[in-house]
């Protein structure tokens, strides 16, 4: 998902990098409800009616920059074995949901989806897991058959791990990873 720019000057590149790094580190440094649009424009080093231009409200900028983080960093390599494939994806979305910052600000546009309702609207059609696991699924339908596309597969492929994280679970190790791989290939077999 891009930013929707308005009319009128074309959007700076540097400008652009530099909102985008801007709410992640604020996101980590004090949180969502804390971040302003006024604190980013100052951290990034940019016009408040510049970041307003591009972006409605601090959520947009969030999900743009979660949205091109999670499709470079929830990139895998798609192996011959399904099962491996899926397992190498589970490892790197636990890792991107735990340690990546762009997964903080995930996890934080999760959480607080829960209370705003517009909020919840836009993550929910920003879908961030659906192009890296859409990716996944699609290679893993061609070995296995029955492989659900779309929402449904990218909820059963992340879901329980997911759900996992945001409860304050542990990210599963990767014997359990690749054992929670090899029920899903079994079941779409």
């Amino acid at each position: 998902m891009t930013g929707s720019a308005a009319p009128g000057r074309p959007r700076s590149e540097a400008a652009r990098v530099a909102v985008l790094r801007a709410v992640d580190d604020l996101l980590v440094e004090v949180g969502y409800s804390a971040m302003t649009m006024k604190g980013i424009a100052e951290r990034a080093g940019v016009g408040r009616m510049t970041v307003y231009r591009w972006w409605p409200t601090k959520a947009h900028i969030l999900v743009e920059a979660c949205d091109k983080d999670a499709r470079s960093e929830l990139t895998v390599t798609l192996h011959a074995d399904p099962v491996r494939t899926m397992a190498d994806f589970l490892v790197t979305l636990g890792r991107f949901l735990t340690v990546s910052p762009a997964g903080v600000a995930y996890r934080a546009l999760l959480g607080e989806a829960q209370h705003d309702p517009e909020l919840g609207r836009l993550v929910a059609e920003a879908d961030l897991l659906a192009a890296p696991a859409g990716a996944v699924l699609e290679h893993v339908g061609t070995r296995l058959g029955g492989v659900p596309q779309g929402q449904s597969g990218v909820a059963e492929l992340c879901g329980p791990l997911v759900l996992m994280v945001m409860t304050g679970a542990p990210v599963p190790s990767r014997p359990t990873l690749r054992a929670m791989a090899r029920r899903l290939a079994t079941a779409w077999a």
